[in-house]
């Protein structure tokens, strides 16, 4: 009976499973589309940035524009690591900082009691 009643169950919330499966998709194809439109106008800011430093006649073309900005994504979120390691270091030391001086003052008010 139990196996009867779960059956029944998943045949009539199939349309509602297909219809998460569905907004799923959506949200990676979604995801996906933002991460390529971030490189593409990333990838052009960095074309005409090239082509203003370099000399006129010497122009880079526009078909690099999605490979520099995927390089260019890349790099930020290398950056963004870095920043994250430089910072998660600093509050490593402010955390043993704050057990000394807890420590510390733990003892002191046993020693002064």
């Amino acid at each position: 009976m139990r196996v009867l009643s779960a059956l029944v169950s998943v045949v009539l919330a199939w349309p509602a499973l297909a219809q998460v499966a569905d907004q799923g998709e959506n949200v990676g194809d979604q995801i996906l589309s933002f991460i390529q439109s971030a490189a593409d106008l990333l990838g052009q800011g960095l074309v005409k940035l090239v082509n203003y430093i370099l000399p006129a006649g010497h122009e880079v073309s526009s078909a690099l524009a999605t490979p520099l900005g995927y390089l260019g994504l890349l790099t930020l979120i290398l950056f963004l690591f870095g920043v994250l390691e430089a910072a998660r270091k600093v509050i490593w030391i402010v955390v043993g900082v704050g057990w000394v001086l807890m420590l510390v003052r733990i003892v002191l008010e046993a020693l002064g009691s």
